[in-house]
Formats: structure tokens, sequence, C-alpha cells
């Protein structure tokens, strides 16, 4: 679960990172009352949304008086950021800002391990520098049973250029933003830019937090954290049906059993659809138990999705034999009836997959078409898509 900036704030906050202070509004008088609650100015107004690029689209403004708050907030409301809707504010301090750097912690699952990336260049776009300019950006793998102590902290700013004296101001905040990391159970913490005001302050100006949702169980609190307005509602519909599903951008929607099978299934889709400018329109894993409610729940996920045209249902029977699954997609159109309109190709293998396919065949529905093998299939639903 990505958090919003207060949110990650508040977390770095409780573990003792420097933070300055900031109040959320949801309203333009509410805005203006925080500015005046915060007293000196000029505060910054920071639009919360999921997704970076707030300051080229507007949604970061500097206020210099209560009034000017109330008035950014009064444009930022609302707007759309690259597909996410401002439904609130942070109005925060300012801050004297001599310089930036860049700080993050995250889980670097081709390597299997965690990283720390440092820079002295903080305050842009740090995929851009680590293609332009990857010499300006550490890379340090940690110890997980260590983490980051200020040993760590010190070989980390050590590699990314800092001298002695600017290392024994920061590493005690890396040190910091580690417990955040580790406490919360996060796969990123993000502070971008970590500044060091004109009185030599460290400060975590700009913070982003990525939480595991596999260790939810260890934080019921983490719950109050979620807002499903930001998130794709067929992502919070499936989540709720408990199905495994990410959508994607594209035109075949994709249901499979098993997270592997799912895998190769879009990259098969990805190439037979190249000659049509189709792709996969999702990752969805019904995983073990194919029945007909679960593949209701699918087909109804996908099939409501505007941008899907063709749906490819991947099966290889295993501790859910075939005929279960054909049955299951019997099932699912009859309950979906009039909703299910849009051709499904389905391909089938393994355990009873003879008796699968007579089922299917017997039941001759006008939108499924079978297909015997993964490829063939594929390009079926391809082409399908495209017509």
């Amino acid at each position: 679960m990505d958090l919003y900036e207060y949110q990650a704030r508040d977390l770095f906050e409780a573990h003792g990172v420097p933070v300055l202070r900031g109040i959320v509004a949801t309203d333009p008088e509410q805005a203006r009352l925080a500015a005046e609650d915060l007293g000196a100015f000029p505060v910054v107004v920071k639009a919360q949304v999921k997704i970076g690029g707030r300051g080229k689209a507007g949604g970061v403004k500097l206020a210099h008086s209560a009034a000017d708050a109330e008035a950014w907030a009064s444009q930022i409301l609302g707007m759309d950021i690259r597909g996410h809707t401002v439904h609130s504010v942070m109005i925060a301090e300012g801050a004297d800002i001599a310089a930036e750097y860049y700080f993050s912690i995250l889980l670097d699952r081709a390597n299997r391990c965690h990283i720390a990336l440092c820079s002295r260049e903080g305050g842009m776009d740090i995929e851009t520098l680590a293609v332009e300019r990857p010499d300006a950006l550490a890379r340090v793998a940690l110890d997980p049973a260590t983490g980051i102590d200020l040993e760590v902290a010190c070989k980390i700013l050590t590699e990314a250029g800092f001298a002695p004296d600017e290392q024994e101001r920061i590493a005690p905040v890396l040190v910091t933003l580690w417990d955040t990391y580790r406490g919360e159970d996060a796969t990123l913490v993000e502070v971008n830019p970590l500044v060091q005001t004109g009185s030599g302050q460290i400060i975590a100006l700009d913070g982003k937090i990525t939480l595991d949702d596999n260790a939810a169980f260890r934080h019921p609190e983490h719950a109050g954290l979620a807002d499903n307005r930001s998130e794709d509602q067929r992502e919070v519909a499936a989540q709720a049906a408990g199905l495994n599903y990410v959508r994607l951008d594209g035109q075949v929607g994709i249901i499979g059993n098993g997270a592997g099978l799912v895998m190769s299934t879009l990259d098969v889709v990805a190439l037979a659809g190249e000659p049509y400018g189709v792709k996969p329109a999702n990752f969805l894993d019904i995983g073990g138990g194919a029945s007909a409610e679960v593949m209701a729940k699918g087909l109804d996920v996908i099939l409501g999705d505007p941008q899907v045209r063709s749906v490819f249902v991947n099966v290889f029977g295993g501790i859910t034999a075939c005929d279960e699954v054909a049955r299951g997609i019997i099932g699912a159109l009859e309950l979906l009836g009039d909703s299910a309109s849009k051709p499904i190709v389905v391909r089938l293998d393994g355990n009873r997959v003879e008796e699968g396919r007579d089922i299917l065949q017997e039941a001759n529905h006008p939108l499924v078409t079978m297909v015997p093998t993964m490829d063939q299939a594929a390009a079926r639903a391809a082409e399908l898509a495209a017509n």
C-alpha cells in the first residue's frame, strides 16, 4: 500500500525522523485555518496524491498568507494529476533550504536484498539521475540483521561523496529512516529531498512510503491508512472478492489458475497481439478453487472493464480438475447473464481435460471458443480483441 505524503510524514515523526509541521485540509477554509495555525509564513500548499510530478502539474504552491493558502487550496483541490484526483492538501511549514539530498531504502527483488540509495543531488527526478549520471547515486546493499546503524550510515554517505562533518549531521537521520522501514514493514522509504537548512539542521522535507501488504497482520493500525478513492476501483472490487488482480493497459482480459501460469499467459498474449496492436488488460489469478462463484467474480471484474474486448481463460487442471473449471465457466456465464457480452477463449489442459472440454462443447455457449493450445488460444483472443 502506497501512502500519502502526510501519512509518511506522520510515520517519520513517530520514529524520530526530523520533519516539519504539516496539517491536512480537505476544503479551502480548512487550509486557511491550517496556515493560521502554523503561524510562520511562507507555508507550502501540497496536493496529496499517490503519484509523482505534483509540482510540474501545479499541485505544489507557496503561500505567503492564510488568504493565499485558501486561494491555492481552492485551485488545487479537485485537480486531476496524472489520473489522480486531489481530495486533500497538506499545509506545511516552509524551510530555509541550503542543500537538497536524496535518500531511500527499498526492497530489491531482483537481487533479493534491501538496498539504500543516496545522492548529494536531491529534489529532482531520481530515475533521470540514475540514467544520466549513475555515478552520482550510491547504491549500498544492506544486511537485514544489521540494517542501518551509525557505521553503515557513514559508509553509505561516504560512497555518496559526503564529507565527514556532513556525515555527522546526516547519519543519525538515516538510522531513524531505517527504523521506520523496518518498524513499519515497508518495501520503500524515500525522502526527496532530504534537506539541510541554513542553520545546519537535517529535515525530511518530502516522504514516500510503501507498506508491505503481506505484513498487514502485524500492523492492524495500517488499515486506517487505506484510502480506496485513490485506488483502481476494479482492483478494490477484486481484492474484496479475494482475487489476485492487477489492471493493465490492454484489451485482452486474462484469467488463469496460478501466478506463474498467468504471467506466462501475459507474455504469449503480448507476443500474439503485436501485429494487431493489442496487449493484456490485466493479471488475474483465481487460485486453485475455480468454482462457478469464483469464476463469476473474475469474469465480472474483467467483463465490466470497458477497455477489454476479449477474454482468455487459461487453466491447467491440477488440484482443481478441468471438468470443475468448465462447470465454473458455464455457471459463471449463467450467473452473469446479459452482463457477459464479450468473446471468451478457453484453453484447458491437465487433469480431466477431456471431460472439461466435453462439458464446454455440450453447453455450446455462443461466447465461448475452445482452443487446444496456449499459443493458439492467445492468437485467437488477440484476433478477437482486434476485430
